[in-house]
């Protein structure tokens, strides 16, 4: 073979071109004007752009089977879920059948010993809801206001609950709101009536950590942690058995004459939104019939007594 046909061009793993600083120096500064380009002057951002939709139906593919293990295992757990959630449904809607047949027995048996015992029957509350506005921007009292007011049929002195009990008591009035002073106000109070003993009392509010207590109780008085107070109904203004409180602690020192007894109230007054108001007891109650004036002594009786008093003191 003659040497002048042999190609001495060398292999392309054996040519030599640019250093590699020239190169690392020339994408560096690449990279750098790209950099500074996108920053100052965007121009890469229709690029970007342009291969960002290019790529999407290729992400939105790649990610179905992933979305289709997640759907499913959701599917499951939601099915799993609800049909617990209906077992528990069913539960609890036999148990409210059952209790609500239980109470119409009792009220219709309630109903029927008052009137073998002649007695009156029971008052029927009535209400009217309303809605919390705001709380009073006080920092030393409980108070919070109300949609409702004198034009709606709320009075002074009405009862607030929610549906976990009492909440507190209108102290001021005005045409469409009313101002409602809670029960964990330093200045209210409230009597109330231990379910557990039967024992009656009165519980103030406090003015740390928005709690309640009972006081006068003494040390030795039968209360403990636990125990839930509701209404007594005496004062003529909460209807009996609404809940109020339950006894968080009770703390006994035998140089105190009386217990330091903590309360936690049952209706949260923080995450109140919707209210009852109810008309007070006292104004459900029937009134009083009014004495008959005497009858004026006769003319002639006063005239007759006139006549014999000085004949009686003569004879003395």
């Amino acid at each position: 073979m003659p040497l002048g046909t042999l190609d001495r061009n060398p292999p392309p793993m054996f040519r030599q071109g640019y250093s590699a600083l020239t190169k690392v120096v020339f994408f560096s500064a690449l990279a750098l004007f790209l950099m500074v380009a996108d920053t100052r002057f965007k121009v890469v951002v229709p690029l970007r752009s342009a291969i960002a939709t290019l790529l999407q139906p290729v992400e939105r593919t790649l990610a179905v089977p992933l979305e289709m293990w997640r759907g499913g295992g959701d599917y499951l757990r939601g099915l799993n879920h609800a049909l617990a959630g209906e077992d528990a449904a069913k539960r609890q809607l036999a148990l409210q059948a059952e209790r609500a047949a239980r109470g119409d027995q009792l009220a219709a048996e309630n109903a029927r010993l008052r009137a073998l015992l002649d007695l009156r029957p029971a008052l029927t509350v009535k209400s009217v809801s309303a809605e919390v506005l705001y709380e009073a921007p006080d920092p030393y009292s409980r108070k919070v206001f109300l949609d409702r007011g004198s034009m709606n049929g709320v009075v002074l002195g009405a009862p607030v609950i929610n549906d976990a009990g009492v909440l507190g008591q209108v102290t001021r009035i005005y045409p469409f709101s009313a101002e409602v002073s809670l029960l964990t106000d330093k200045d209210a109070a409230i009597p109330v009536l231990n379910t557990r003993t039967q024992q009656r009392s009165a519980a103030f509010g406090t003015s740390l950590g928005g709690g309640m207590e009972l006081r006068f109780m003494a040390t030795n008085a039968d209360v403990q942690p636990g125990d839930l107070l509701t209404t007594s109904g005496v004062d003529g203004i909460y209807p009996a058995g609404i809940p109020v409180a339950r006894i968080a602690s009770v703390d006994r020192k035998a140089e105190s004459g009386f217990a330091r007894i903590l309360l936690t109230p049952m209706a949260k007054p923080d995450a109140v939104r919707h209210v009852l108001v109810l008309e007070p007891v006292g104004l459900q109650m029937p009134k009083r019939p009014e004495a008959e004036p005497a009858p004026e002594p006769s003319r002639k009786a006063s005239a007759a007594r006139k006549a014999s008093a000085p004949a009686s003191g003569g004879r003395r």
